[in-house]
């Protein structure tokens, strides 16, 4: 019990006491990632007493008892997951300092066997200190290639085996798969689907893979994945094949990080708090195409580390940005410069790879 007494009696000493034993990591701008309760639930579920504290401490809100305002009133430190969510943060909690600590992932896990296996030989701390992924820019781009195309032969053997589908090792090959939420946008790349045709057919061929699976109860977010389906139909030709794999899980989501050419990310801003499954891809020397939200702030360097999809306000603009930098810069680097790609590889490891990890986060 608090001070030896009841909640009731609780003072701010209390309340300070328990700050001190807690951190705070906010997440999602999004609403659904806030939980609230009505005030009939907070008391027919924690009762009177726990009820008029949590009130007293205000972790009420518009009403409502809210999951992140008693986070925000008992935690003596709280960040955002990025730069850039850190603001949006403090914008939307203005009477709070609120921190910034960029996600990571970890390293040893989310990269592909291959590529573990090169920077073992090249890097052999790599694992104790990420940041030794610095020193990757030392390694023959040659290497990383070879290492990265093992981890495509793995992804394409997986779609074979679940699709039936025999796709090329040597066709530029694009990834998007996460939890499928409004906001993540899943099916921009078909805005103008005439466009996305013509550029596969420009550029001799192209291939996609999606995967995602949306909550059980959101409709829209199924709609998306219906749309994605309904568009793979149609467009899939014998330049351009589109599949939607199925029963997406971790295992599914190495492979995908790991044996890709180009991982695409195209959130509505500015509700991608971080993101992570462009770090992995970048463990594994896959560059991302993404819009400036989340890590890819800090991330992107053009033509460097993978590419920005220009902002605007309008989503057709945006796609049109997207199918410019694909078509004008990023198929024609992969086709026609395998010196440059090689390069692009290279420096997408030594750059991001070393910092988004969970080791530099968790240090910070």
């Amino acid at each position: 019990t608090l001070g030896g007494g009841a909640l009731s009696t609780a003072q701010d000493r209390d309340f300070d006491a328990v700050r001190q034993h807690c951190v705070f990591t906010t997440h999602t701008p999004v609403p659904a990632g806030h939980d609230r309760f009505s005030m009939e639930q907070a008391y027919r579920i924690l009762g009177t007493e726990a009820t008029q504290t949590v009130e007293r401490i205000g972790g009420c809100h518009e009403g409502m008892v809210n999951m992140t305002y008693i986070a925000l009133r008992l935690s003596r430190f709280v960040n955002g997951v990025a730069m850039q969510h850190g603001k949006v943060s403090r914008e939307m909690f203005p009477e709070y300092d609120i921190a910034a600590i960029t996600n990571g992932v970890h390293a040893g896990t989310w990269t592909a066997p291959a590529m573990q296996a090169t920077f073992d030989k090249h890097l052999p701390r790599w694992r104790e200190d990420n940041m030794h992924l610095r020193y990757a820019i030392d390694i023959r781009p040659e290497e990383i290639e070879t290492a990265h195309a093992d981890g495509k032969r793995l992804l394409l053997a997986e779609v074979e085996k679940r699709t039936s589908l025999k796709l090329q090792e040597d066709v530029f090959t694009i990834g998007f798969a996460r939890r499928v939420a409004t906001y993540k946008r899943g099916d921009l790349l078909f805005t103008d689907a005439e466009r996305l045709a013509r550029i596969a057919q420009k550029a001799g061929s192209l291939q996609i893979l999606y995967a995602g699976k949306a909550h059980p109860a959101d409709e829209p977010g199924k709609q998306i994945i219906r749309h994605i389906f309904e568009e793979a139909q149609q467009l899939t030709s014998g330049s351009l094949h589109i599949i939607y794999l199925a029963d997406y899980e971790w295992r599914l989501g190495a492979l995908m990080t790991g044996g890709v050419d180009l991982w695409l990310n195209n959130p509505l801003r500015p509700y991608e708090a971080s993101g992570t499954s462009g770090m992995k891809a970048a463990l594994n020397g896959v560059p991302s195409l993404s819009v400036l939200d989340g890590w890819w702030i800090e991330g992107c360097i053009e033509g460097v580390t993978g590419w920005a999809i220009d902002d605007h306000d309008r989503a057709e603009d945006e796609a049109a940005s997207l199918y410019g930098k694909l078509e004008s810069k990023i198929l024609p680097l992969y086709y026609q410069d395998k010196q440059g790609w090689r390069k692009l590889m290279q420096t997408t490891i030594a750059m991001n790879g070393s910092f988004f990890n969970t080791q530099r986060m968790l240090e910070q």
